[in-house]
C-alpha cells in the first residue's frame, strides 16, 4: 500500500483500521480499492490475496447469500453444495472464472477480473435458488472451448449449449385459513377453573363431598363403557337376517302341500321295470351273437337240416353243445 501512496492506521483498542491518502498518492481510485482490502480482511481473506485488489483489472465482490434462503437447514445444504466434496466444486469455479473464492458464514468473498466476478455471482445466486452448480460449470466449460474458435465469433452458441429440463418438485400445499371479520374488541377471556367451580356451585362444597362426586361421575362413565362393550359382544350371537329371494317366494299357482301323487309314482315304477327287462333281453341277444361269431372265427359251422326252426332257448342249447364239442368256451362250465 505504501507503493500506491496510501497510508494505513490500525487501532487495536477500538478494533478499527483506517486508510487515507498521502502526498504521494497519484491514483484517485486507489482509496476505493484500499477500502475493499479492509472489507476482504474482515471476511477472513488472507492478506496475500486481498492485496491483489490494488492491481489494475482486479476487483472484489462480497455476495450476501444468507438472505436468499429463509430456512437455515436448507441454507446450510446449499452452501455445502457450492463448496462441493473436498472443495472440488469451488476449485472448478476458481479455474473457470480466474477468481479467488472464500465462503465464510453468510457471505461469499470473490476476488478477480470483472467478467469472472459477473459469472461467479450468477452461479452462486442460482445455487441458492436450488440449481446445482454443475449445470453452470458444464455450460462455462463449453463456452470456454467455443471462445477458442474464431469462426464462431459472430454466431449464436445456443445450438452448442446444453438444455436442462426443469423438474417439478412437489411442495406442501399452503392451507389458507378463512379470514374472520375484523373486530376492534379482543376475544372474551376464557374461564378459569375457579370461575367454573363458582358457576356450578362446586367451589362451596367440602373436599370430601367433591371427591365423592368425582368418584360417582367416574363410576357412571365406567358403567357406560362396560354396557357398550357388553352390547358389542352380544352382537356376535345375534342370528343373521334371512334374505328372501324371488325363487324362494311361493306363488298362488304353485303347490303348497307336500302330498305324493300315487298314480304318478306307479307309472314311474312300471316304466323302470320295463326298461330293466328290456336291457336283459338286449344283453342276452348280444351274448348269443358273440358265441356265433366265435364259432365262425374258429372255423366251425353249424349245419342243421333245412326247414328246422329253433326257439330261443333250444337254439342256445344246441349252439352251446355243438360248440363245446369242438372247443370249450372260456368261462362256461360243461
Amino acid at each position: 500500500m505504501v507503493t500506491k501512496g496510501i497510508g494505513c492506521r490500525l487501532d487495536l483498542i477500538e478494533g478499527s483500521m483506517t486508510v487515507f491518502t498521502t502526498r504521494k498518492t497519484f491514483d484517485p481510485y486507489i482509496i476505493i480499492k484500499s477500502r475493499d482490502i479492509i472489507k476482504l480482511l474482515a471476511r477472513s481473506v488472507p492478506y496475500e490475496q486481498a492485496v491483489r485488489v490494488l492491481e489494475d483489472g482486479m476487483a472484489c465482490d462480497i455476495i450476501k447469500i444468507r438472505s436468499l434462503v429463509r430456512n437455515k437447514e436448507r441454507f446450510v445444504r446449499r452452501r455445502q453444495r457450492l463448496v462441493g466434496p473436498n472443495g472440488a466444486t469451488l476449485k472448478a469455479l476458481e479455474l473457470l472464472t480466474q477468481c479467488y473464492i472464500m465462503v465464510q458464514g453468510g457471505t461469499v468473498s470473490a476476488l478477480g477480473p470483472y467478467t469472472g466476478l459477473k459469472q461467479l455471482r450468477r452461479v452462486i445466486e442460482d445455487t441458492m435458488k436450488n440449481i446445482h452448480p454443475i449445470y453452470n460449470i458444464k455450460t462455462m466449460m463449453i463456452k470456454r472451448e467455443l471462445m477458442k474458435d474464431p469462426t464462431l465469433k459472430h454466431e449464436s452458441w445456443d445450438r452448442f449449449l446444453p438444455k436442462f429440463k426443469k423438474t417439478n418438485v412437489q411442495r406442501k400445499k399452503v392451507v389458507s385459513k378463512p379470514k374472520t371479520p375484523y373486530t376492534p374488541f379482543p376475544p372474551p377471556q376464557p374461564e378459569s377453573k375457579v370461575d367454573k367451580e363458582l358457576a356450578s356451585g362446586e367451589y362451596f362444597i367440602k373436599e370430601r363431598e367433591r371427591q365423592a362426586r368425582k368418584k360417582e361421575l367416574k363410576r357412571a362413565q365406567q358403567e357406560e363403557v362396560s354396557e357398550q362393550r357388553r352390547r358389542e359382544r352380544a352382537k356376535e350371537f345375534e342370528p343373521p337376517v334371512e334374505v328372501v329371494t324371488a325363487a324362494s317366494e311361493v306363488g298362488p299357482s304353485k303347490k303348497t302341500d307336500n302330498s305324493v301323487d300315487i298314480d304318478e309314482l306307479k307309472k314311474k315304477v312300471a316304466k323302470a321295470t320295463k326298461l330293466k327287462s328290456k336291457k336283459k333281453t338286449i344283453g342276452h341277444k348280444a351274448w348269443q351273437q358273440s358265441v356265433y361269431s366265435r364259432g365262425h372265427k374258429a372255423g366251425h359251422s353249424l349245419s342243421l337240416p333245412e326247414g328246422t326252426k329253433l326257439d330261443n332257448s333250444l337254439s342256445l342249447k344246441v349252439i352251446l353243445v355243438l360248440h363245446l364239442e369242438h372247443e370249450p368256451v372260456r368261462g362256461l362250465r360243461r
